[in-house]
């Protein structure tokens, strides 16, 4: 026989092989759907929609919650926050914060291990792991993602229950965290945060589980910085080895593992079995009256409960709100204004008809929604004119009304600053807070409230005369914002028409609305900040002159020379306290100048199915899906 011809029917032989395989898998994957699958029914899988999509599960792009919710399902950085805001360990057990705050040095647990991948080399049977990292010569991700999605029909299922892989990992080092921050900083990544880390001079790693961090010059918030998605660990394995689909094949410590993604369609995270938190369990039946008896009773139970996580990607949300109605999906989050009646009576509350299928969790959410002006040099009505302007534009909205008829009671009205309730530094929770501390009479409450209190309440008398004393009856404004928010501009124009003001409102698209924004071409516009880190600096340097768009986050261009004295001086104050001194003097000066018009404070909503238990909620809205139980 012919050289040719053997080579021809090797060949030949090899496609019947693969074919039959094939033809295998997918007789498996059908018998597995068509059959009676009375043991998929013990799966515990969360589900829920994400109507906004996710581009990639690169960490060092998380800039938003859609991608950070998924994120945080795979990744673990050196610290995290509780439901609380506290700073709490992660993969660092332990820091320490020089006297100076220059110097960060953290002590990483040695048992946290990356997820099982084949990045790291596979495992044989004795436990030996092997160097075979590559995929076949011949085929390539995009084969291998082709032939999976070809068996998508029982997603859920299927990946849920499909057995673990003989693929390696390795022990998490300090050396990964160097790798990972130095990553978010590479210019030619253009990783949306890159700024976490504007302030820091140096990463060290001492050894494997000791990591030390310079700071340029103090920052009390860097702790809580720390927490963030793009703070995460990977491995440079997985980012060489996938190189740039590890976005689409990410690979982290998280108590999740990726497991299958079919654009547009599913998203499914597989429990991870060598997650390294796990959490007491006290057996309450025995009595604890001694120590010993207590060490008797309690045991350590491995994170997560959960067996999967499945995201889907319906982009009409009137329709996944209807599917989570059916019970089709576990957890929603916010409302949409086309069923925010079905679901809530007009005070805020679940309707009774709801309440023995979904708890519904509301919490203040440290995001400020508001107005905003652009603080032209060159405005031709001058300053004292523009204040006016500004001004009367607040007193003139009533807050608590359109929270009432636009958003059924959810959320704070803005009668105070840019600082959100919740957080140090706010005007009502200052108040609070002195009013614990000194114990004060009732007599004294409402004198210490109106001392310590800014903003602009609803007082349309107040605004009609600075429009009168200014020659500024009738005057024109355009209000630009995105469809999302046109029922709120259009409130906001009708209050304005009501105190004599013009006020017309321009639709724009999302992408246009922040490119004009950063350039500085909208004079007027509805935005909205939610906090990266619970501190009031996030919300405070929108208004710094060194962050001046288009290179900083300051589209009012508002400039204060005592105000940026102030946050300098906030950034080498540790003493929580003092700071949100500093923080509500900060906020007070910007107030005094009116550069935005505060609407209201906004609120996290989730509503969970009733079979969930374990969802709590937190003020930046983050989906913790570790502790998570399904009945």
């Amino acid at each position: 026989m012919s050289k040719g011809v053997m080579n021809h029917n090797f060949q030949f032989s090899i496609f019947n092989f693969q074919l039959l395989i094939v033809t295998c898998l997918l007789l498996i994957l059908f018998s597995s759907c068509g059959r009676d699958n009375s043991s998929d029914e013990n799966l515990k899988i969360f589900k829920y929609n994400e109507a906004a999509g996710i581009l990639t599960l690169d960490p060092i792009y998380a800039k938003d919650l859609p991608h950070i919710w998924a994120c945080n399902q795979i990744y673990n950085s050196l610290v995290a926050l509780d439901d609380e805001m506290n700073v709490v360990p992660a993969v660092a057990k332990s820091w320490n914060i020089s006297d100076d705050g220059m110097t960060y040095t953290f002590i990483l647990r040695d048992d946290v291990y990356f997820h099982e991948d084949e990045c790291f080399g596979k495992t044989t049977d004795n436990g030996q792991q092997t160097t075979d990292i590559g995929y076949a010569e011949s085929e390539t991700i995009e084969d291998k993602r082709s032939h999976f999605d070809k068996l998508s029909d029982c997603a859920d299922e299927v990946s849920a229950t499909q057995p673990l892989s003989n693929s390696a990992t390795r022990r998490v080092t300090a050396h990964d965290f160097v790798y990972s921050f130095n990553r978010v900083l590479d210019r030619k990544l253009n990783s949306s945060g890159s700024w976490i880390f504007s302030n820091v001079n140096a990463f060290e790693a001492i050894n494997d589980t000791i990591l030390k961090i310079e700071l340029s010059q103090p920052f009390p918030a860097f702790l809580g910085i720390l927490s963030m998605t793009y703070a995460s660990v990977v491995p440079k394995e997985a980012v060489d080895f996938y190189g740039t689909e590890f976005g689409r094949h990410p690979v982290g410590t998280g108590p999740f593992k990726y497991q299958y993604w079919k654009e547009g369609v599913k998203l499914v995270f597989r429990k991870n079995p060598i997650y390294f938190e796990t959490v007491e369990i006290v057996n309450s039946d025995i009595p604890n009256d001694s120590t010993t008896q207590q060490l008797i009773n309690s045991s350590t139970q491995q994170l997560p409960y959960l067996d999967a996580v499945s995201i889907s990607f319906i982009i009409d949300k009137q329709v996944a709100f209807m599917e989570f109605v059916k019970g089709k999906f576990d957890f929603m989050s916010g409302i949409d204004s086309r069923y925010k009646d079905e679901l809530l009576t007009r005070d805020g509350q679940l309707r009774e008809e709801y309440k023995d299928k979904i708890n519904f969790i509301r919490q203040p959410y440290l995001n400020t929604e508001y107005l905003a002006f652009f603080l032209d040099e060159n405005d031709t009505l001058g300053k004292e004119r523009s204040l006016a302007l500004r001004q009367a534009v607040s007193y003139s909205i009533d807050r608590e009304k359109m929270l009432r008829y636009l958003r059924n009671g959810m959320g704070t009205p803005g009668n105070y600053g840019i600082i959100p309730v919740g957080l140090p530094g706010n005007s009502e929770t200052e108040n609070l807070r002195n009013l614990e501390s000194e114990n004060l009479r009732n007599s004294e409450t409402q004198q210490l409230s109106n001392s310590t209190s800014i903003g602009y309440p609803y007082n349309p008398k107040k605004a009609e005369q600075l429009l009168k004393d200014n020659n500024l009856l009738g005057h024109e404004l355009k209000l630009y914002t995105t469809q999302e928010y046109i029922d709120i501009a259009k409130f906001v124009q009708s209050a304005l028409t009501e105190v004599g003001l013009n006020c017309k409102v321009e639709e724009m698209m999302p992408a246009a609305l922040r490119e004009k924004r950063a350039n500085g071409n909208l004079p007027f516009f509805r935005s909205s900040w939610v906090a990266d880190y619970p501190d009031a600096e996030n919300y405070l340097s929108l208004f710094t002159t060194g962050n001046f768009t288009p290179q900083g986050p300051n589209y009012t261009h508002y400039s204060n020379a005592r105000f940026d004295a102030l946050y300098q001086k906030s950034l080498t104050c540790n003493d929580i306290q003092e700071r949100a001194k500093i923080y509500h003097e900060m906020d007070s000066i910007m107030m005094s100048e009116a550069p935005v018009v505060i609407l209201f404070y906004d609120e996290v909503m989730r509503f969970v199915n009733k079979r969930v238990e374990g969802l709590g909620s937190n003020p930046t809205n983050l989906l913790n899906l570790k502790e998570v139980k399904i009945n």
